[in-house]
């Protein structure tokens, strides 16, 4: 006998969602807008042209309160949370002991060492586990509390600053990676937000931490600015893959190493060997040793991919080389509607792994030839000040 899912829950703006038109499906246990009636190509046209509305909240958010938090928060991840300063927002990753990506994350330094907190976004898919994971680990040492009462929503493109600083002077302060406590005009009600510069399609924008309660008065008053329309998780799929950002589940898991996954970067010098704080996080030996030695050690590597001819690649394709035997798979994969080409994202022996390198997919037992290229697809605009 097979047990039945659990019903779906809905997000805070979900009658928002059906009274303009949005198809709605199961995400994350959620059910989210997929798409408005424009279509996913026109709101992915209209969010690297103007801005885009995004509903995220079935993210999760949560604080981690009093003076041991960030050291605290520090021997779960691979990153610096301890110099990170007031204000500023890095991404994390939450690491098992074999090194694997239990989740990828964003956390913002809220003073948490005088009184304030370290305020945590994950992914929606994750949230259970992660602050039980979280809670387990590091729970002795600092208040983990979770916020179901907050909502999320992201508002991203070129246009973004345009409408922010309409409804909310002094937004222009913040910079990529800060973040603040504003006041947004809706109407004749100020709603009270905690806001980020950033977000997750390569463009420029924020993410908007609100009370459940107040979401439907902020989406109402950013929906009725000219420069913006609704986007939904469709589009929201093929700007970040454009922008060469990974998505949790596809592009990484508990089975890739950050090493694999090309995100060194993520990796500060303060926990790498000879950093004043090397290692003391899970899957250290694996991960610095990794570091440490040539690239060619590791068993694959995430790459970008662009195919040669007009046939998408969707995930979970396999990839071949040209004696036609398997070196990986795709992940992420799909026609890129900023430059109307077939891209994707997927692991591959390392000897293979080299900008310029071609290899083949197989769609529909026929190969389609495909190059290896740099990330991201199309330039990022973040705005750095």
């Amino acid at each position: 006998m097979t047990g039945t899912a659990p019903p779906l829950l809905n997000v805070p703006l979900n009658d928002l969602h059906v009274s303009l038109g949005a198809r709605m499906v199961p995400f994350a246990g959620y059910s989210m807008p997929v798409q408005y009636p424009a279509g996913l190509m026109a709101e992915h046209k209209h969010t690297r042209s103007a801005a885009g509305l995004f509903d995220v909240s079935h993210m999760g958010q949560l604080r981690l309160v009093g003076p041991d938090a960030g050291a605290a928060f520090e021997s779960l991840m691979p990153v610096d949370v301890i110099d990170l300063a007031v204000g500023k927002q890095r991404y994390g990753l939450l690491l098992n002991d074999e090194g694997g990506i239990i989740d990828d994350l964003m956390f913002v330094n809220r003073d948490y060492a005088n009184g304030g907190d370290i305020f945590v976004i994950v992914n929606g898919a994750c949230k259970v586990g992660d602050i039980a994971h979280i809670q387990a680990k590091i729970g002795s040492r600092c208040e983990v509390i979770p916020m179901p009462e907050r909502a999320l929503l992201a508002l991203q493109g070129p246009q973004a600053i345009t409408v922010m600083q309409r409804l909310c002077p002094g937004i222009e302060k913040l910079v990529f990676m800060t973040s603040g406590q504003f006041e947004v005009a809706c109407g004749a009600q100020r709603v009270p937000c905690f806001i980020t510069r950033s977000g997750y399609t390569g463009e420029d924008g924020f993410e908007i931490s609100v009370h459940a309660d107040d979401a439907q008065t902020l989406a109402q008053a950013l929906l009725a600015q000219p420069e913006v329309k609704p986007v939904g998780l469709g589009a929201r799929n093929s700007l970040r893959l454009e922008a060469g950002l990974p998505l949790y589940g596809n592009d990484i898991d508990t089975t890739t190493t950050p090493v694999e996954a090309g995100l060194n970067w993520a990796l500060q010098k303060v926990r790498r060997v000879d950093g004043a704080r090397a290692g003391g996080f899970p899957g250290a030996t694996k991960i610095l040793s990794a570091l440490a030695g040539p690239a060619a050690a590791e068993a694959r590597k995430r790459v970008g991919l662009m195919a040669l001819e007009r046939v998408p690649v969707r995930d979970h394709t396999e990839l071949q080389d040209m004696k036609g035997q398997r070196i990986g798979e795709v992940t992420s994969g799909l026609l890129a509607p900023t430059i109307d080409q077939p891209i994707a994202m997927g692991y591959v022996s390392p000897e293979f792994a080299v900008v310029g390198t071609q290899i083949n997919a197989i769609v529909r037992g026929k190969p389609v030839p495909m190059k290896v290229v740099a990330m991201p697809f199309v330039p990022t605009h973040y705005f750095r000040g």
